[in-house]
């Protein structure tokens, strides 16, 4: 493949990342560990789900993932905030949150990944955070 910003760079699109990508980090720890550090939590993890369905089912795992981890939390749909949802696809986010019963003022108020872009590396890092 031919050199993409320089004729002599080394840089080809067969050894790097595509111009749209983007870059997050998390750093996880328990709170006893937090407080040793005297750092202040930004977000705890409750609980979680995990889901795996047919494949010609492609999309909708999270809803029932989402469903366990609600669960496992004695929360429903309504004691929630906001809600972050991967939206690869719109057909895949409308039965999604139609499913789960969200709110559309609760959905993605700061854009989703049709608005904000799916950088697959961080996508997850960034729905967890905004």
């Amino acid at each position: 493949l031919k050199p993409v910003f320089r004729p002599d760079g080394r840089v080809t699109a067969g050894n790097c990342c595509p111009l749209n990508d983007g870059a997050a980090a998390l750093v996880i720890m328990s709170d006893t560990k937090a407080a040793a550090l005297g750092l202040t939590p930004l977000a705890r993890i409750v609980s979680t789900g995990v889901s795996g369905l047919s494949p010609e089912i492609m999309g909708l795992g999270p809803v029932e993932a989402s469903k366990q981890a609600l669960k496992r939390a004695g929360l429903g749909i309504g004691d929630i905030d906001l809600v972050e949802m991967n939206e690869a696809f719109a057909a895949q986010v409308i039965p999604s949150y139609r499913d789960l019963g969200v709110d559309l003022d609760k959905l993605n108020v700061n854009g989703g990944a049709i608005a904000v872009g799916h950088p697959f590396g961080m996508t997850g890092a960034r729905i967890t955070t905004t």
